[in-house]
């Protein structure tokens, strides 16, 4: 990493920009790969459109894309009293093994929520009854405890042979992200997924992957371009801004992840080509990885489930010159030893200037809010240049956030 930067004293002010409201997309647009792209590549912008992607990727690149599924983690509940509350789901207790076990849970889970209106809630429990064409069954909610801005909630329906996330299927709404400030449509329940989206359990969309159409990904392959997939469960902590002056007491959110042991041996393989990962959350995963790696060379006798990489991690491993391929091989020699098939763990990684990549030579994405720990990551893989990256977008009519336009960055060469 580099020496002169301190992750957790970088002033946020440094990394905001005055995004107007009406540079924020508010719909996708009709036809998912037609968004335009920003490349950037040695200090140099020019423009294009996704569909065109193949043409700024070299042949041997390795695309990763985020194969989560969005999940409607928004009830709407009420208090004995009659009073509307709104319970967002955002991840399981700790209880689980893993968030695919937690999905399946009948009857009763234990979740994580975030409340909209909890003050009128001030006894009792929640209730929801829910009637459709497919279903009818009734919903309860519980308090166990307030932890921090959220709730550890207990749920429960009947019938219970419904699982969690049949239950969410019918009786949730899919949580759009809060600066839309719109009612969810139809149209969102299509296009606010990506189109090999699989997994469920995220609360948001890994939205680099949204500007991908079969069309596309055609191209890709006729370019000898290899895509792989993992998972890793979008927590609503990505929308949640830094508030405090600098990263330093700015807790990321735990997020899940999820990856076979033919990606990681595919990964080795691969190395030392072109490695690009689409959104965020795929970065995250891919960079993740090594520091679970070092961590089983300094921990060999670790056991599944103890798995996790903290947020600040990287910066406190001191000299670091591990090869990725040594991580790579520890990992995978854990992975055989303990006779997984697919490694599972939790990451709250902050990728912020002064990182090291270790993976990462590129990376596709969208734009991304003033002051957010995205923006953050941005300035990590190409330096100051995020300002002239930005001020060129929102001068030439590029669209913002979520289901706005999107970039492929290239690495600079000190970051």
């Amino acid at each position: 990493m580099t020496e002169q930067i301190d992750p957790k004293k970088i002033r946020m002010a440094d990394y905001s920009y005055d995004l107007p409201a009406e540079k924020i997309a508010q719909h996708p647009l009709p036809i998912r790969d037609t968004s335009k792209l920003l490349v950037y590549q040695h200090g140099e912008i020019q423009e294009d459109r996704y569909r065109k992607l193949a043409d700024y990727l070299p042949d041997n690149t390795l695309l990763l894309f985020n194969n989560t599924r969005v999940v409607p983690a928004r009830l709407y509940m009420q208090t004995q009293q009659g009073q509307a509350i709104e319970v967002f789901c955002l991840e399981p207790g700790s209880g689980y093994a893993d968030i695919t076990t937690a999905m399946s849970q009948q009857g009763r889970v234990v979740w994580l929520c975030l409340l909209g209106g909890a003050k009128k809630w001030k006894s009792g429990t929640l209730s929801l009854a829910h009637t459709s064409l497919d279903a009818a069954f009734s919903i309860t909610a519980a308090k166990i405890e307030k932890r921090d801005t959220a709730f550890l909630l207990e749920l429960s329906w009947q019938p219970a042979t419904v699982s969690f996330a049949e239950m969410l299927a019918l009786a949730g709404e899919l949580p759009l992200p809060p600066y839309l400030n719109r009612a969810t449509t139809v149209e969102d329940y299509e296009r606010y997924q990506t189109i090999y989206a699989q997994h469920q359990g995220s609360v948001a969309a890994p939205t680099a992957g949204l500007h991908f159409t079969p069309e596309l990904l055609d191209t890709l392959d006729k370019k000898s371009i290899t895509k792989s997939f993992i998972t890793l469960h979008v927590g609503a902590g990505t929308f949640m801004p830094v508030k405090s002056e600098t990263p330093e007491t700015h807790a990321m959110h735990r997020e899940y992840l999820e990856v076979s042991i033919e990606f990681l041996t595919q990964l080795r393989n691969h190395l030392p080509h072109p490695i690009v990962p689409v959104g965020t959350t795929s970065m995250r995963t891919l960079e993740s990885i090594y520091w679970i790696g070092k961590k089983l060379i300094e921990q060999p006798n670790s056991l599944p489930g103890e798995l996790q990489v903290n947020q600040w991690d990287p910066y406190e491993a001191g000299e670091n010159n591990l090869p990725p391929s040594d991580a790579l091989d520890a990992l995978i020699h854990w992975m055989k030893q303990h006779q997984l098939t697919q490694l599972m763990a939790t990451t709250q990684l902050l990728i912020a200037p002064g990182y090291r990549f270790q993976f990462t030579n590129g990376l596709i994405t969208n734009f991304h809010q003033p002051g957010s720990t995205l923006l953050l990551l941005v300035g990590a893989l190409v330096g100051d240049d995020w300002k002239k990256i930005y001020e060129y977008a929102l001068n030439n009519s590029f669209r913002f956030l979520s289901y706005g336009d999107g970039s492929l960055l290239w690495k600079t060469e000190n970051q």
